[in-house]
């Protein structure tokens, strides 16, 4: 007897309708299933019991995994998460960890019942272990998952997963994370579901062969065996909850569960206005050595209860800066889950009902076997992620309801760096791997009426947190010299973008040789982290390594060094994609990404920006630069300055847009009846279809249908240090495109409806404002 041979479409994983999806299950697998008219069945108290116990499993879950790990990234860090579904994969309960690792969740579980039901069959006791992106279960090669069905009487009740980050999975570089590959095979291997349980024991011959690929097996086998733990201690607690209120009710609470939260949903959408929004974004260098822009495109359409996302026009595939099919999935679902469902339980697999997606194969946000994808989550499936945020907050801020829900968009993106070596403090010998965490302090986008959140976390996982710096220094052979808050780092708007931080290491003096670094980052010249309503980008991303500091200052050091130029040095510009050293006399620096602001930055109050400068948020200079806000000695606003400035920088943006007139007064004509676009703009009623008019001086910029208005608008492009003190003064450092600080304004009172940093032949936002009907 001979089995076909699978080729690479048969490790690709999509939803699939749950009737054809049932016919792909081998009969030899009894399921148990409720009608579905049963959903209503259950009384209101045994449904809010059974669900808050579901939800109250999956965190617990966490706590088994943090204290069987001993990896840094699940005890310190929380990048990992957990799900309970039902007999199909639909997510019933999710946990509030990293969101993306849970968006293929169930892309996985279906691949499994498809390919492993028949042979080598799924038993009662049997988890399966997995880490390829095609399939789902985790968003690159480093993502590792354990499936575990859940057997009541002999059939498939449901299913638990766990999943977590794995600090080294093999490959050619330290942290598997190899940024000069050229496909999947210049990377840690993507394993397809394997049963590494079976009837309850684990497999010693795969658990093996996982942690041989390793070159920290110890770490990777405590992970291993703590996610097969959280699944058995979770599994139990379902069968005790099935044993108190039957397999049949607690299974009509699951898919009540999912039903529920995508009623509620579809409520939501059906209060806001029908249309579409788009974005575009862009990933810097394909990989070692490339100096390209690839973009992101997204149109969103909103037609009664549902969304559309459209990512036709994305570049093709390239380099490593690409994600499968599950991981653009998964980036809706991260940026969905808190900015659209935050009200919503996250009955995961009820919530993505809601949405449905159209993309070209062999792109970077849909790349195909064998495409380099260890750069998927934190490249472009984070990247069609701020797309996502970007085109749901223009859809919110257009209905006076929903405004508090508008945010600009957070950090943008993670800022990975692993330093590798062999650790030779008290005389020993013992090679180590760590990604630097401390960059989870992101900063949070601003919203409508609230600045963001200073190193508030990520916002694609709730539980984020920056290790003790203390427990870092513990666990590998670094120093902190800092780690700060940084400076004028949010985007600047009428509300302010959450402040990011930098952090700065220096080898312990104790060690000796050099130690390896692999970093990856976009967003250091097309900020990721783009602010809304003309709201500024977040600070850019940089990264750099200065070599030769001054030595002395690290031994019975009595201060804290103020910055980069008290170290003394030159100064090494890391590439968005690349590799370098750390040496005995070096200190590495990373300063990730912040929010992006809300809003003109003329507009915020001067007192507002006065207590930014007292609490060093923002710098004198930034107030007086960006903010227009003129401070005394004393730190009081001179408020007769402060107008006459503000006016000045309005007369400066006339003349880079080639006005000749004088700005209008900012005022408060009576537009409160009209429908609102944003923050600046609203529509009146007129025959053509409504009139884009300013909110803050009544001028009538032009027809909204088509986006006709805003070739009416003026434009100015300038350096894109124009946008403040925190971008970076040279693009050219990175990519060949010319970059530059692009800004529309109202013709008639120079406020800034969008500014953007963007590549000079980046489109303009004729499309980015909602067409009503």
């Amino acid at each position: 007897m001979t089995s076909r041979i699978p080729g690479a479409d048969d490790f690709t994983s999509r939803p699939m309708p749950r009737e054809e999806l049932l016919r792909q299950i081998s009969p030899t697998l009894p399921l148990h299933q409720v009608d579905e008219s049963r959903t209503e069945s259950v009384d209101a108290l045994t449904y809010e019991v059974v669900r808050h116990r579901l939800w109250a499993i999956t965190q617990e879950m966490g706590e088994t995994l943090r204290r069987m790990s001993g990896s840094h990234v699940v005890t310190e860090s929380n990048d990992f998460n957990f799900s309970i579904c039902d007999e199909l994969g639909e997510q019933v309960q999710v946990g509030t960890f990293n969101i993306g690792l849970i968006g293929s969740m169930d892309l996985a579980i279906v691949w499994t019942l498809r390919n492993r039901s028949d042979n080598p069959g799924i038993a009662e006791g049997d988890m399966f272990l997995c880490n390829d992106p095609w399939i789902g279960g985790g968003l690159h090669q480093n993502d590792a998952a354990i499936l575990a069905p859940i057997f009541h009487e002999g059939k498939l009740f449901g299913w638990t997963t766990a999943i977590a980050h794995q600090v080294d999975l093999g490959g050619p570089r330290p942290g598997s994370f190899s940024p000069s590959a050229q496909d999947v095979f210049g990377e840690a291997a993507p394993t397809p579901p394997l049963k590494v349980v079976r009837g309850g024991v684990l497999q010693r011959d795969v658990a093996e062969a996982w942690v041989r690929r390793s070159r920290l097996p110890h770490l990777v086998g405590l992970d291993l065996r703590a996610k097969i733990a959280a699944n058995k201690n979770a599994a139990e607690q379902i069968l005790r909850l099935i044993t108190k209120y039957g397999a049949d009710t607690v299974k009509v609470v699951m898919r009540r569960m999912m039903d529920d939260a995508e009623r509620r949903l579809r409520a939501k959408l059906e209060t806001l206005p029908d249309g579409t929004w788009t974005a575009v974004g862009y990933q810097e260098q394909s990989g070692t050595g490339d100096r390209g822009l690839y973009a992101i495109k997204v149109a969103m359409t909103k037609q009664g209860d549902r969304l559309v996302f459209d990512f036709r026009g994305t570049a093709g595939q390239t380099g490593i800066i690409n994600c499968p099919y599950p991981g653009l999935r998964a980036g809706i679902v991260f940026t969905m889950l808190p900015l659209l469902a935050g009200d919503i339980p996250w009955a995961a697999g009820g919530l993505m009902r809601c949405f449905e997606i159209v993309t070209d194969e062999d792109t970077i946000t849909n790349a195909s076997f064998p495409a380099a994808v260890g750069k998927g989550p934190f490249g472009p499936a984070w990247g069609a992620g701020n797309l996502v945020a970007e085109v749901l907050a223009k859809m919110l801020d257009a209905e006076p309801d929903h405004r508090t829900d508008v945010q600009s968009i957070c950090n943008g993106t993670t800022d990975l760096c692993v330093v590798s070596g062999v650790d030779v403090r008290g005389g020993g010998s013992k090679g180590f791997v760590s990604p630097v965490f401390d960059v989870m302090a992101g900063g949070y986008g601003a919203q409508v009426y609230h600045d963001g959140v200073d190193t508030g976390g990520r916002l694609i996982i709730p539980a984020a947190r920056a290790p003790d710096v203390e427990m870092t220094e513990y666990l590998y052979p670094l120093v902190a010299l800092w780690r700060r808050e940084q400076t004028d780092s949010g985007g600047p708007g009428r509300q302010r973008g959450g402040m990011s931080g930098s952090v700065c290491y220096v080898q312990h003096p104790d060690q000796q040789g050099t130690m390896s670094l692999v970093v990856s980052g976009t967003g250091k010249v097309a900020n990721q982290n783009v602010g809304l309503a003309g709201g500024y980008p977040g600070n850019s991303q940089l990264d750099l390594v200065v070599r030769g500091i001054d030595l002395p200052q690290l031994a019975d050091a009595a201060t804290i060094p103020g910055g980069l130029d008290e170290l003394g040095g030159e100064v090494e510009v890391l590439p968005c994609e690349g590799e370098s050293t750390l040496g005995p006399g070096d200190a590495l620096y990373l300063h990730w990404q912040a929010g992006g602001g809300y809003g003109d930055p003329l507009l915020r109050p001067a007192d507002d920006v006065r207590a930014d400068v007292l609490q060093v948020r923002v710098s004198a200079a930034a107030a007086r630069d960006v903010y227009g806000v003129v401070l005394r000695e004393d730190g009081e606003v001179d408020p007769a300055a402060t107008d006459d400035l503000r006016q000045e920088l309005r007369t400066t943006r006339a003349s880079g847009a080639g006005l000749s007139s004088a700005p209008s007064a900012i005022s408060t004509p009576e537009l409160e009846e009209s429908r609102r676009l944003d923050d600046n703009l609203v529509v009146l009623d007129s025959p053509d279809g409504g009139t884009v008019a300013c909110v803050h001086c009544g001028t009538e910029i032009g027809p909204l249908a088509g986006g006709e208005f805003v070739g009416a608008l003026a434009r100015r492009e300038s350096a894109p240090t124009e946008a403040g003190p925190h971008i970076w003064h040279d693009p050219s450092e990175y990519v060949d495109a010319q970059i530059v600080f692009r800004q529309l304004f109202c013709p008639g009172c120079l406020t800034a409806v969008h500014s953007r940093v963007v590549p000079v032949d980046h489109p303009l936002p004729a499309d980015d404002y909602r067409t009503w009907t």
